[in-house]
């Protein structure tokens, strides 16, 4: 039986995240979208916390890449790039989750209109998961909810690993000077609101 081809590589940087990764990690495992269609690699950056541990109870359903210590979230997206199979990247935080179809619709919208990269609206939510506000993509841009094609973030040189906050705006940028990034109007992501998301401590 001949496999089936991935399409979809989903790269989740994870840094001391232990009290949300699990739930990140069921959202996307749980798709509409064929499991043997796309893979899940996920990249500890040298995590001190049960994060590891949490990894490894979903280790036969995603990839596991360690860093030995913190380097810093571009690079351990490029990290997740570099071993990517999939034609597509698409990045999900740790601390986030997705809806159901969130997969499924980012590929039908790049692939069959054949455009650069895709990004959908989203929902911030609190800590309770409790929807806060709908956002569109455009207007407020994040570095998630989006799918590009990896040949692409190759072409444009990946994450700038000295950008260690604000590097989806610097990534974005770039990418938008060769580029197009076009709008599906659904709120397929949920960004977490929290007192530890790292822009707000920035």
């Amino acid at each position: 039986m001949r496999r089936k081809q991935i399409k979809i590589s989903v790269i989740i940087p994870v840094f001391n995240q232990e009290k949300y990764i699990g739930r990140c990690l069921r959202s996307i495992l749980s798709q509409s979208f064929d499991e043997s269609f796309y893979e899940v690699i996920v990249v500890d950056d040298g995590s001190n916390d049960y994060s590891i541990k949490i990894l490894e109870a979903f280790s036969d359903k995603i990839k596991i890449i360690k860093h030995k210590q913190n380097l810093g979230l571009p690079s351990a997206l490029n990290s997740g790039i570099k071993n990517a199979k999939g034609q597509f990247i698409v990045r999900l935080d740790s601390d986030d989750y997705v809806n159901f179809d969130y997969l499924n619709i980012l590929y039908l919208y790049i692939e069959y209109n054949n455009f650069d990269a895709v990004a959908c609206d989203y929902y911030l939510v609190d800590d309770n998961e409790k929807i806060l506000e709908k956002r569109n993509c455009l207007e407020y841009p994040i570095g998630c909810a989006i799918i590009f094609r990896v040949d692409q973030l190759i072409d444009i040189g990946m994450y700038d690993k000295d950008f260690l906050i604000n590097e989806e705006v610097e990534l974005r940028k770039r990418f938008e000077k060769k580029y197009s990034v076009e709008r599906v109007p659904l709120p397929l992501y949920r960004y977490r609101q929290h007192v530890s998301n790292m822009t707000k401590k920035k």
